[in-house]
Order: structure tokens, then C-alpha cells, then sequence
């Protein structure tokens, strides 16, 4: 008698305790994520997130929200902290390690164009949420993919917030820049050579969004810009010379300046006025779109013009 107390005890136990699982599967609010490449269905307020998009990890550390795997490999010096044992490894951001990140069991996997062939293999893993930001549309895109995290987290208050703060930033430059009839180009270097983005291009926000006047109209927009050589430069004779190091963030050398500042370029209007400026790669080429990096961007290109 008592071993069938005790057995009818246990199986008591047991359906209530499925009875509190299942009404915590109800219970869990999840949200859906429609992306470029698909949808996603999210729990809100996921404890395990992967993130390969660097601008959505800057953007996730600035609202002080939790992150599990990041590619330590790639982290600009500025999301260093990441590298610690509190967070996993996930891989490179071309090459994500599947096993690491099954292992870390994670509600939300965050990528963005150097993972989008990828998408399918992370997805069967997890909820992928891919991200990108429009070189036309910059600010809209930002506004876009900060959102999703305020959807996610409950924290549209702070994103909305933060977007203002650098909406003004942004109106700030374009007062500068509405009243002045100088030029600019924009240009990375790399391996010794140099190429110019546009308007329309990955950094042609300059022109687009924050107003100063490309030197050259006709520029091609590509994803790695337009060659070009010391004499276009010369000829072009932009009051502002923007430069990115490619070199400073890939292969952990600068050498922007010694490629850029030779004898050609001396002659220039922007060498003489001392109007050469050397962007932080780390926020212009690496980690773009995230609310610190934009935020710096503007008020680089604020302190240049002003």
C-alpha cells in the first residue's frame, strides 16, 4: 500500500511540474523579426545572444545588455572588454565556429554581410536576425536595426532616445556644412594604393547625410571604392581629405599616413590647410552602424569642418 502512495506521489509530481513547464512555454513572449534575408521568431529578452554585426554589439554595450559569444579575433580596441572569459568565442567574422556556437545554446544569433552566406547554417541553429546598413539611407537603416534591439529587449524608451541624441549631432554638422562651399574626398588606403568613395558609397554619408560637397560627382559607388591615383587627387584638389586605414584595422600596421602625405599630395589645398584627416578605422571601416561608432563618425567629420 505504501509503494503505490508513493508511486501515485511521484506521477502527481510529475504532471505538475510538466503542467508549470508547459504554462512557461505559454507565458514566454516571443516576437518576430522580419529581415532581408527571411524571418525570425525571438524570444523576448533572450539570455544567450551570438553577435557577429560589430555596429550591433557596439549598439547592445551601450544599452548595457547581455551578450554571451562575440568573434574575439575582430573586436575593435574600443569593445576590447568582450575578449574576457565572461564571453564565449563564436569564431572569426568569416568563419563562425558552428561547434562553439551550438555549445552555447543561444535565443538569438545576430550577423550581417560577412556572414549572410552563412544565414541558413546559423539558422538551423538558432534565431538569425540579419542586419545591414544602406549606404543611401544611412541614418534610416541605423534607426532600422537599433530598433530591432529595442523591440527585442523592451527598450524602445532608450533607443529612441539614443537616436534623437544623434539625430541632433547629425543636424549639428549640417549647419556647418550648408553654409560652406568647401569639398571634400573620401578615400581608403591600403597597401599603398588609394581609393575614392562617393556619394552613395559605404562612406558616403559624409556627403549624403552630414553635407560636404563632393570634389568629384562621378565617382563609381563599389562596395571597394574607385581606384585612383596621387594625380586625380591633385587635379581633383578637395579642401578635405578624408582618409580610413584599411592597413591599421586588417593587418595591424597604419600606414595611411606615409602612403598618402608624399610629394604630389603636398601640393595640395588640403595638405597645405592642414585638412588632411585620418578617420578611426575601428569605427568607419569595422564597426559602423553601432550607437558609439556613429555617434564618433559624426563629430569626426563635425571637428574637421567646424
Amino acid at each position: 500500500m505504501k509503494k503505490l502512495i508513493i508511486i501515485v506521489s511521484l506521477v502527481l509530481i510529475t504532471l505538475a511540474a510538466c503542467g508549470t513547464d508547459e504554462n512557461s512555454a505559454q507565458d514566454e513572449n516571443t516576437i518576430t523579426i522580419e529581415h532581408e534575408l527571411g524571418e525570425a521568431t525571438v524570444v523576448e529578452n533572450p539570455e544567450s545572444v551570438v553577435v557577429f554585426d560589430l555596429g550591433m554589439l557596439d549598439t547592445l554595450d551601450t544599452l548595457d545588455l547581455s551578450v554571451t559569444g562575440v568573434p574575439k579575433d575582430n573586436l575593435p580596441s574600443y569593445l576590447s572588454h568582450y575578449e574576457s572569459d565572461e564571453y564565449e568565442h563564436a569564431g572569426g567574422l568569416k568563419e563562425p565556429d558552428f561547434e562553439a556556437i551550438y555549445g552555447m545554446d543561444p535565443d538569438l544569433i545576430i550577423i550581417s554581410g560577412r556572414q549572410a552566406d552563412l544565414y541558413e547554417d546559423l539558422e538551423e541553429i538558432a534565431p538569425t536576425v540579419y542586419v545591414e546598413t544602406d549606404s543611401e539611407a544611412y541614418m534610416e537603416s541605423i534607426s532600422r536595426n537599433v530598433g530591432i534591439i529595442g523591440d527585442i529587449f523592451n527598450v524602445q524608451d532608450e533607443v529612441n532616445e539614443a537616436i534623437d541624441e544623434v539625430q541632433a549631432e547629425v543636424d549639428a554638422v549640417q549647419e556647418l556644412t550648408s553654409s560652406s562651399d568647401q569639398t571634400g574626398l573620401i578615400t581608403l588606403a591600403t597597401g599603398g594604393s588609394v581609393s575614392a568613395y562617393g556619394s552613395g558609397s559605404r562612406f558616403g554619408l559624409i556627403h549624403d547625410m552630414l553635407g560636404v560637397t563632393p570634389v568629384d560627382d562621378s565617382i563609381d559607388v563599389a562596395t571597394h571604392g574607385q581606384n585612383i591615383s596621387f594625380e586625380f587627387i591633385v587635379e581633383q584638389d578637395p579642401d578635405y581629405l578624408f582618409v580610413i586605414d584599411r592597413d591599421a584595422v586588417v593587418e595591424g600596421e597604419a600606414t595611411a599616413q606615409e602612403t598618402i602625405e608624399n610629394s604630389l599630395i603636398e601640393n595640395t589645398t588640403a595638405y597645405q590647410n592642414n585638412q588632411i584627416f585620418y578617420l578611426n578605422p575601428e569605427y568607419w571601416y569595422i564597426a559602423d552602424g553601432g550607437l558609439q561608432s556613429i555617434s564618433e563618425m559624426v563629430n569626426e567629420i563635425k571637428n574637421a569642418v567646424e
